[in-house]
This record gives structure tokens, sequence and C-alpha cells, in this order.
């Protein structure tokens, strides 16, 4: 293995000493108990069980397995909309096996390609807790040996981990939907984006487009966090292996389910745990997953955060030593043209893990949902008569312009980067980024929303050479949206010949791409940081190679500044005043954006 992996691996281990002890303990309490049905009343066994029918109350009150079915779906989502089918198919698959499943809860899933530039998408990190809330009110109702999860997008699969967590004792599967089938490719879409921000082609023309990108059911297609999302559950052990990309709504899709649950119920019977599997080193391996496969900076923030959940200590540091270490392998878009369809056909998953695995670049001696050791995940599936059988899966790619070779990797460093200096610390995603852009010294600009510069850029005002600041869009300030309205102009900008990047405390998810975006800026300006303080016309030097993002002024000049204060015109409508609590307690971006302590963390 790795020395450098060796050292991290260790450091958060120790780093997480007290915290994960605490957690464990916590969990084994729960696990002496036993079967939840044994501590429960009458009463209470019979308001369990009033509404199923007679052979599945018979099955539960003879103790027979009972899974709790944790559901996001909605007909909204179109990576959602297949779990419509899903609890009648897992409970007919447990009652063939002498089992049942009951839907215990629901919890909200936002489509961030809805909300996108709207006020509602100051809900979305928001939503991440909540959605980690419902999961534990719905597990709370302690009568399940078992829980299924049913989440594919942003916040969902985070939330419903993070809740999950608190009930680390119960043995737990997640099922995906797939994506959907592949439409216009993403670049032809991106560039049509940019044709309309010129003026060039009509919004009819545009939505033409959109639509047939976005076509059918199924996770879209594009390698942002939902996708990001599917390889951390395999890279975590917590799906079937090589299975997160099969479409949605296929006979191979239906039987991957069936042998999800038929999966759950043998980890059932040999007491494994999701507190057994998800331990320091499945953490570890998700960020190489990351850093692999230039996945989405979301998660920057939400690995923390679920880590957390297991009292694991994962910090921006471990992000940034591991991407030293880790080769870019894979080109999707935003990073390349391919999309995960293309992923899927080129070998996906199994051709990743079999790469890493051939340099000890991830820690096998992982326990995963497939048994012990993630050299399991080297698979295919394949439908057969009798359902799903695993097969020996590609070790190396079918088309190294989207999955390379550790030997040849397109780049010998990871996706992501840490920036450090006096304006705070960010991160950046590097992995579509030109080297000529790897280094810009320009005045700022300074704005305190993304409409305030498209404004600018569509009153012809930012042709120029320019760093922007877009303050004021951290956790505290309003919920941290996504910015992927500054995407379109910056890179018409970008094409126009003009160097330009960003700064800002707020998130870009899979939109982060050819134009350097320096985001998730801790502290954020509305916490007493740097930001608040930069004027337009400052010279501000960003330095990715170097690690390096400061404002070119001696510090007491800066010291003496007084900060800009946020004018609050966003605490009200589409639900946002019922968030200000959240806003008011959640911690910064390198935390974790969380509302919620280190778990088993011991208060003074």
């Amino acid at each position: 293995m790795n020395e450098t992996l060796k050292k991290i691996t260790k450091r958060v281990i120790k780093r997480s000493t007290n915290s994960r002890k605490c957690y464990l303990e916590r969990i084994k309490e729960y696990k002496l108990k036993g079967k939840a049905l044994n501590s429960l009343g009458c009463s209470n066994i019979a308001h369990a069980i009033a509404p199923l029918s007679s052979k599945e109350k018979d099955s539960i009150l003879n103790k027979n397995y009972n899974m709790a079915i944790v559901t996001a779906y909605n007909d909204m989502l179109s990576a959602h909309e297949p779990y419509a089918t899903y609890p009648s198919l897992i409970k007919q698959t447990l009652l063939a096996n002498n089992a049942t499943a009951q839907v215990a809860g629901g919890v909200p899933a936002m489509c961030d390609g809805i909300t996108q530039s709207q006020p509602g998408m100051e809900l979305s990190l928001f939503s991440r807790d909540n959605i980690a809330m419902g999961t534990a009110i719905a597990l709370s109702h302690n009568v399940y040996d078992g829980a299924i999860y049913l989440g594919v997008c942003d916040k969902i699969v985070p939330g419903l981990l993070i809740g999950g967590l608190s009930f680390g004792h119960l043995p737990s599967i997640f099922l995906p939907a797939g994506p959907m089938t592949s439409g216009v490719l993403n670049k032809q879409k991106a560039q049509v984006r940019e044709e309309f921000a010129k003026g060039k082609v009509s919004s009819k023309a545009l939505l033409e487009v959109e639509c047939k990108s976005y076509h059918n059911s199924g996770t879209c297609t594009f390698y942002g966090t939902a996708n990001s999302n599917q390889m951390l559950l395999e890279m975590m052990g917590l799906q079937l292996a090589n299975s997160s990309f099969v479409n949605a709504n296929t006979a191979l899709r239906k039987a991957l389910t069936i042998r999800g649950v038929e999966q759950l119920l043998a980890l059932a019977k040999q007491q494994i745990t999701l507190s057994d599997i998800l331990c320091e080193k499945s953490f570890i391996n998700a960020i190489i997953g990351l850093l692999a496969t230039g996945g989405s900076s979301n998660h920057t923030i939400h690995l923390i955060a679920i880590a957390k959940a297991a009292g694991i200590i994962l910090t921006w540091d471990d992000f940034d030593e591991l991407s030293k270490i880790i080769p870019l392998l894979c080109k999707l878009y935003p990073n390349g043209n391919a999309d995960v369809n293309h992923f899927r056909d080129a070998g996906g998953m199994s051709v990743v893990i079999s790469q890493l695995l051939k340099k000890g670049l991830l820690h096998n001696d992982v326990q995963t949902i497939m048994g012990k050791g993630l050299d399991k995940y080297i698979v295919s599936p394949k439908l057969e008569k009798q359902g799903v059988k695993f097969v020996k899966g590609l070790k190396q790619s079918n088309d190294v312009n989207i999955i390379s070779s550790i030997d040849k990797p397109f780049s010998s460093e990871g996706g992501l980067k840490l920036l450090k200096g006096n304006i705070g610390r960010a991160v950046i995603k590097t992995s579509a980024l030109k080297k000529e852009h790897f280094y810009i010294k320009e005045e700022a600009i300074v704005f305190d929303s993304q409409e305030q510069l498209q404004k600018a850029f569509y009153n012809k005002q930012l042709e120029k050479d320019f760093i922007a600041v877009v303050r004021f869009q951290g956790p505290k300030a309003n919920g941290m949206p996504e910015l992927h309205g500054l995407m379109t102009p910056l890179g018409v900008l970008q094409n126009l010949g003009f160097k330009v990047a960003v700064i800002t405390d707020g998130r870009m998810s899979g939109a982060s791409g050819k134009v350097p975006s320096a985001i998730h800026t801790s502290p954020e300006a509305s916490n007493n940081g740097v930001l608040s303080k930069i004027k337009t016309g400052d010279v501000i030097e960003l330095d990715i190679h170097n690690g390096k993002m400061n404002l070119l002024l001696k510090k007491s000049e800066i010291l003496n500044r007084e900060a800009k204060e946020l004018v609050e015109n966003n605490k009200y409508g589409f639900g946002r005043e019922l968030f200000a609590n959240i806003r008011s307690n959640i911690s910064s971006s390198e935390e974790g954006a969380s509302i919620f302590s280190l778990t088993g963390e011991k208060k003074a």
C-alpha cells in the first residue's frame, strides 16, 4: 500500500479516536438489545402491524426479519420517479423469503436542476440535515431488523447516510434507480447555453436542447453530485457492485433491486451492520474515488458531515494530501465529453477500483455488503433467467478516452485542491482546468449575488481580465446555493480570450469546470471573513499550482478595513423563514455546513 495513504489513514484514525469510540459504544448497546420487536409491548406491536396482510402479520409475530424502507420517492425528480414501484417489489421479494418490509417514512427530495438560480435553491443544502432528521424519525418506530434506503440525488444520499448512522446497528443497503439513457450530449448542451448567453440563439432553441438532454426517468447523465453519490456508495461498499449506472426501468435494473433485497437479508443473518461497513478506511476510499473520477466538489462538504455522524473527523487537508497521490482516471462531463452511460460501457467502477488497487491506492481490507474486501467490486452484473449473476469485471478500460489506466492517467493528481491564504481557505476543482488557467493575478470585481454578475455581463461591463468575488453566498448568509448561473457568462468571457476566475463562499458542484473557481471559501463573508472586506479594484493572486489565494494588501490595511455587512433581503418567502434557526446555527463549509455536532462527542 502507498506509504502516504497509510500515513493519512493513521492520522484520521488517531484524530477520531475518542469520538469514534463513543459512537461505537453507543451502537454496541443497541446491538446487544437484540431484535427490536423484543422491546415492544403488545399495544406497540398491534399498532405496528395493524394495516398489514395476515401473512405479513404472521411473519412479524413469528419474529422473522422486518425491514424498513426509507424512501425519497417523488415524481418531480427524474432520478427518483422510478422508486414508485420499489416498495411493492421489495415487499414481494421479502415475503418470498419469509420476511417483510414496511415503508417506515418518506423524506423530502429537492431537484437542484429545477431550483438553480431560483429562491428555492437557498433551501437545498439545508434539506440534507432535514432529510437526516426525517430518516431518524422513520426508523424511530424501532420495529426493524434492517434498512433499505431509496435515494440518489444531491443532498438526499448524504442526508440518508447521516440519519442512518444514528441507527448504525441495523444492516443497511442503498438501492439505486439508475440513470436515464443518453440524450443530447452534455457538451452540445453547454455550447447552446453559451450561444444563448451571447444572444445568438433563442430561448425556444435553448429549451429544445435542454429537454432533449433531460428527457426521461432516471438520473441526469452528467457527472455531478447525484452520480458522484452513486460512485461513493460503491466505494464505501453500500450498493451492489458496478450496479449504479445500469439504466432505470430495465430488466437488469429490476433484477438488481431484487438481488439487493436478498443481499440485505444475508447481511442480517450474518449480523453485518451499517456501523461495521462505514469505518475510517471506507471514508478514505470514498475520498479517493472522488479524486480519481473527478467527482463533485459538494462532497468536500458532505463527506465531512457524514463522517461526523460516524464519529470520524475528516478535514480539507486530508482531501488535499490525498489529491497529491491519487491520479485522475476519468474524463466525464464537465471534465470531459462522456456521460455516465459511456462510463459504464467503458467498464465503470470495476475498472476504477481495479486500477487503484493495482498501485495500492485503496484500502482493500474493508467490509462491504458484497463481503470482505473492495476487490469484490471488480465484477459486473449480468442478467440470467434465475436473476443477477456477478461475473468477472473489466480490469482495463474499454475506452481509454473515458477511463484511463493507473500507468497513464489523465493527470498525476486528483481533481481537487485546497487553496490557502489571507482570504481564507477554499476548494477548487482542477480536473477540467487547462494549465494556462492555473495562475491569475488581476483586479477584483465584487458582487453580492450571482444576479449582479449576470446583469453586469449582459450590460457588457465585464469584457476584461478580472477575478469575480461573489460573496454572502455561504451557509449562514443564504444557505449556500449552487451558483451555476456564474459559469455560462464567465465561460463566454474566457472563450473571448479574457483571463477570468471566481472566488466565492458559495457552491458550484458539477458546474465547476473550465473557469478557475475557488469555492466554499471559509470563513464566509457573513462570518467576518476577509471576503466581506474586499473592494472592487483590489488585486488578488490565485496561484493554483502552489495552493495560494491572497488579497495583495498589507495585513494592517486588511485589519483596519470595515467589513461590509449582508443586506438581508432573502429571509422570507419560499419557506426560507422556516430555516432561520438553521442559518443561525450552521457550521462552516469546512466543518460540513451542518447543524449537528460531532456524533459521540462528550460535551464539557
